[in-house]
């Protein structure tokens, strides 16, 4: 016997279909709708609603072996299965994450082929793997961020039993595995919640109708929400959570969704007797969602830091459109990496607004925000979803990645990033709905047009070839110019295991120099000077030392050191306090 459970509180009645027959359902008060029918593993089974003949998946399907509009499938692994009984799990201090996307990661897209490249990223230095969503969504193809049955796993990546393959590789090989998951929205395609009861809420986000979390009904909505949650980490081994765009939950309640799921995730982790981490991804630079709950926050363990990424890639690249109005001076970037956000109760041009609000240094440690030089959103949001390496050279490339590793702040690389990959990321969906995917392309080219791009140039995100060309070529590796910058992120990696004093996470021991006019800048993170030079001429730095790496080599005097044009250099050296004429940014 299998028991058959669905929350449908409007309806007046409901009936479970198992393979091919009907069975009634009772109602409890809380309008939970209960059967026990005879059903085998895989059974195809949906429910039907008053007297509509729609066959509807489960909310909570674990498996949609037919697509999101299918029937669902019983899934029942077996525990035996696992081997990392030995896995103790992560922690965030110390971690270095790598995000990919599975459908692009390898040739094939799959679970199974990505673990053929686990290998590699173990000797890169990578300790995390983080996945972009990978829950069930409609076509073949997608970003992930169109998920509407959250409780599956996408087939054509291998399905549960592939990824459960892919987190115990991981575990295998000391690699810890993040999930990317959507709760803020659900995609337009294939998305029965609003069927079955109030699971969607009033007010409207960037991407649709918000969740209900605050409203009539709300309980059961929340409790899907985190169900979901503590599923990854109890079912599939899963070690993080990569929280999407919370700025744009909306919820009043006393104790929000992001607190509780905060609150619930300590409990599971405390049973399951390892690490289990949340990070936010936020656009509202509010510490509070990483202040611990004892001192008034939500006890979320970390987030993404776009003011860090802005004023690394402005900087460098020299880029001012957009977001990147505020971003690009020295002294902005040395406020960014000495204090974690720019944009800390200050005026943003972009906004037409004050926004943010001061981290405290003294209780937050620098290692609660990630910093990276790009990831999927400042790719994959251009307009032909070019790489940095389609504009930079490989010493700005360089630059970038030891402002971003060498930093106090918890490093993330993006797919292909290590070797300098030339192959887009682009936006890619796979709509079977023709109005759909027409409605998709226009918007894609209405967004950009208003930036002044032509439209003939944006590629449509429903042509098979903007996903396919999205896939990252590992053959590049075999190019001196790609082996070479490959070579230095192992090497700066390699460094910050090797030295605690790169990853003291605590931002009043960081001191920083820089040079508006020469454009360099100087991260002292005590006995280790990270000296970075963006411009394109020799700079002369004033600090002296043992070299530990350059990318270029460098020239020394007794007083100070040169550093080629879009170049750096790490040198060791005792306790030494910032000096000379230069503008000084300490914390």
């Amino acid at each position: 016997m299998a028991g058959f459970e669905v929350w449908a509180p409007r309806a007046r009645r409901v009936r479970c279909e198992v393979d091919g027959a009907v069975h009634p359902m009772a109602r409890d008060l809380r309008g939970w709708w209960r059967a026990e029918v005879e059903a085998g593993p895989g059974a195809r089974y949906g429910f039907l609603l008053d007297d509509d003949p729609a066959v509807l998946p489960d909310p909570r399907s674990p498996r949609q072996p037919d697509g999101v509009h299918g029937r669902s499938a019983l899934y029942r692994p077996d525990p035996a299965d696992w081997t990392d009984a030995g896995w103790t799990g992560r922690q965030l201090a110390g971690s270095v994450f790598y995000e990919l996307h599975i459908g692009t990661f390898t040739p094939e897209g799959t679970f199974d082929a990505a673990v053929g490249r686990l290998d590699h990223l173990v000797e890169l230095g990578v300790t995390t793997v983080e996945l972009m969503p990978v829950n069930a969504f409609n076509g073949a193809w997608n970003w992930g961020y169109d998920g509407v049955l959250w409780y599956a796993v996408h087939e054509a990546y291998g399905g549960p039993d592939g990824l459960r393959r892919f987190v115990d590789a991981c575990h295998g090989r000391g690699l810890a595995v993040a999930l990317d998951v959507v709760y803020n929205h659900l995609g337009p395609s294939g998305n029965y919640l609003p069927r079955f009861g109030p699971y969607l809420g009033d007010g409207h986000s960037t991407w649709g109708q918000r969740l209900n979390l605050d409203g009539p009904g709300s309980d059961e909505v929340r409790a899907y929400v985190i169900g979901n949650a503590l599923r990854w980490f109890a079912e599939f081994h899963i070690d993080a959570l990569r929280l999407d765009a919370v700025h744009a939950l909306a919820d009043s309640r006393a104790i929000p969704l992001l607190e509780q799921l905060s609150i619930d995730t300590a409990a599971l982790s405390a049973q399951l007797g390892r690490p289990l981490t949340l990070i936010a991804e936020s656009d509202l630079n509010d510490p509070r969602l990483i202040t611990p709950r004892a001192v008034g926050g939500y006890g979320l363990d970390g987030q993404w830091n776009d003011d860090l990424h802005h004023a690394i890639h402005a900087a460098v690249s020299g880029e001012r459109q957009g977001y990147y109005g505020d971003f690009g001076s020295m002294r902005c970037l040395a406020e960014t990496m000495g204090r974690g956000f720019f944009h800390a109760a200050t005026y943003s041009s972009f906004r037409g607004r004050t926004h943010g609000r001061p981290l405290d240094t003294e209780v937050i440690p620098a290692d609660a925000l990630l910093a990276y030089t790009c990831n999927h959103d400042q790719i994959g949001n251009r307009a032909l979803g070019d790489r940095p390496s389609a504009s930079l050279t490989s010493g700005q490339l360089a630059v970038k990645a030891v402002l971003a590793l060498l930093s106090p702040y918890t490093p993330m690389l993006f797919m292909g990033e290590e070797w300098g990959a030339r192959t887009p990321f682009r936006y890619f969906t796979a709509h079977s709905e023709p109005e759909l995917a027409a409605a998709v392309a226009a918007g894609r080219r209405a967004e950009f047009a208003e930036h002044g791009w032509p439209a003939g140039d944006i590629p449509d995100p429903q042509d098979p070839a903007t996903f396919h060309a999205s896939k990252i070529d590992w053959s590049e590796l075999s190019e001196p110019e790609s082996a070479r910058l490959l070579s230095c992120y192992r090497d700066l990696l390699a460094l910050r295991r090797a030295h605690p004093d790169l990853t003291d996470p605590w931002l009043p021991r960081l001191a920083v120099e820089f040079d508006e006019d020469s454009r360099w800048i100087i991260l002292h993170r005590n006995t280790i000077h990270i000296l970075c030079n963006l411009s394109p001429a020799p700079a002369t730095l004033p600090v002296i030392g043992d070299t530990l790496l350059v990318w270029e080599p460098v020239r020394r005097t007794a007083t100070a050191t040169t550093v080629p044009a879009h170049s750096f250099a790490v040198l060791a050296s005792g306790p030494t306090e910032p000096g000379g004429s230069a503008g000084s940014a300490r914390r």
